[in-house]
């Protein structure tokens, strides 16, 4: 699914209004057992995380679980979180792969239900720095069961980098590489509201007399000068990517040389042989640290429950992590994975958590009893900079 500009400001303006008018007073229940599956299961997932080896036999983690409980599993894609919240907001769905940017608001909109983990045999083996994450955690309850995480890592050319960039800087900021050459015309940056923390993150380092200490709490002054920035990125960027599969594409014939991407684009890359290589620069990264979420109308609570078991599973998190690129929210798949190997979750960025400032949806109300930027202005503001141009 794909968005001209005006369709998106109409379209965000439409998920927010939802996503943050919280119904009060509203009493939530939580499933209490698991019965019978109902003989399907359906899932808003990211593109590569829901494999049942119609890409390369190796990796299917979905034929076995449909043999085992009877429930078949169904993937509608989703290129961004927008369109998660969107497709969750339709309903229809039983389970979505939620990044942070997507779930509190699909909690405070109600279309999601809290997760009863004493039914989940495996919630003890999750990674502790997620039990409690934030991004599927309120007020003490759990909304999500973590799934996979990682880092949005500046990707560049090496016939162009002989050492790698150490900062953000080749992607914000006109200037001539080591081949002599501008990167105006040949660097990218993400399709999404969310990339204003790039950005912001990115000046927290270079502008420190700003004050930025959470690139998803911006005061008005703070965000003026993130903008502002972006601005003038945009006279840089040719295009902007969503997708995946495509930015792979651009990299291997439009001539680009640096972008923020995900290990995934990456690794496919290099297993092409292409002269790409990845790093977290000095300023850190953001990055994403999926959940699995269930549908306040779920019509296969049952299979759903039963996929959420299963998506916990060491072979499950290692092969998925080998496949997309990125870190299992179970530590034991670090070990013993034949697609993983020993040194897969070192690779895929298992050290960098703390490096890292995740994926959070943007409110007005912020840290300190201050006011901040909400995400519906981020998104607005957004829309208006990449289509500027």
């Amino acid at each position: 699914m794909k968005f001209d500009s005006y369709k998106r400001v109409v379209f965000f303006t439409a998920v927010l209004s939802i996503a943050f008018a919280v119904a009060c007073g509203k009493k939530e229940t939580k499933v209490s057992e698991i019965g019978q599956g109902e003989g399907e299961v359906s899932i808003v997932a990211w593109p590569g995380y829901i494999e049942r080896g119609e890409t390369d036999k190796g990796y299917d983690w979905v034929t076995e679980f449909e043999k085992n409980t009877g429930c078949k599993v169904n993937v509608k894609t989703a290129a961004t979180s927008d369109e998660m919240v969107a497709l969750m907001n339709e309903g229809g769905f039983d389970l979505v792969t939620a990044s942070g940017d997507a779930s509190l608001r699909l909690v405070a909109g109600g279309k999601v239900q809290e997760i009863n983990t004493d039914l989940i045999a495996s919630w003890k083996n999750v990674d502790s720095r997620l039990q409690n994450a934030p991004w599927h955690t309120v007020d003490g309850k759990h909304y999500g069961v973590p799934y996979q995480w990682g880092p949005n890592v500046l990707m560049y050319n090496t016939k162009v980098f002989k050492k790698a960039p150490t900062s953000w800087n080749v992607v914000f900021e006109e200037q001539v590489l080591p081949d002599g050459k501008s990167n105006k015309g040949r660097v990218q940056a993400f399709d999404g509201p969310i990339y204003i923390a790039d950005a912001a993150l990115y000046l927290k380092v270079a502008k420190p007399e700003l004050g930025i200490q959470d690139p998803y709490e911006l005061d008005e002054k703070q965000y003026n000068a993130v903008i502002e920035i972006l601005k003038k990125q945009r006279q840089l960027v040719p295009k902007y990517w969503h997708d995946a599969m495509v930015q792979v594409d651009d990299f291997k014939k439009e001539g680009l040389v640096a972008s923020s991407t995900w290990p995934f684009q990456v690794n496919l890359l290099v297993s092409e042989k292409q002269p790409v290589a990845s790093i977290v620069p000095v300023e850190g990264a953001t990055g994403w640290a999926d959940s699995t979420m269930l549908h306040k109308d779920s019509k296969h609570v049952n299979c759903a429950y039963k996929w959420m078991e299963h998506s916990l599973s060491p072979k499950v998190q290692g092969d998925l992590a080998s496949w997309f690129g990125s870190v299992p929210s179970v530590p034991s798949a670090c070990k013993g994975n034949a697609l993983l190997g020993d040194t897969g979750c070192a690779v895929n960025g298992f050290n960098n958590f703390e490096k890292i400032s995740f994926w959070r949806t943007p409110k007005e109300d912020c840290s300190g009893g201050r006011k901040c930027v909400p995400y519906k202005k981020w998104a607005e503001d957004y829309i208006s900079i990449i289509g500027s141009k």
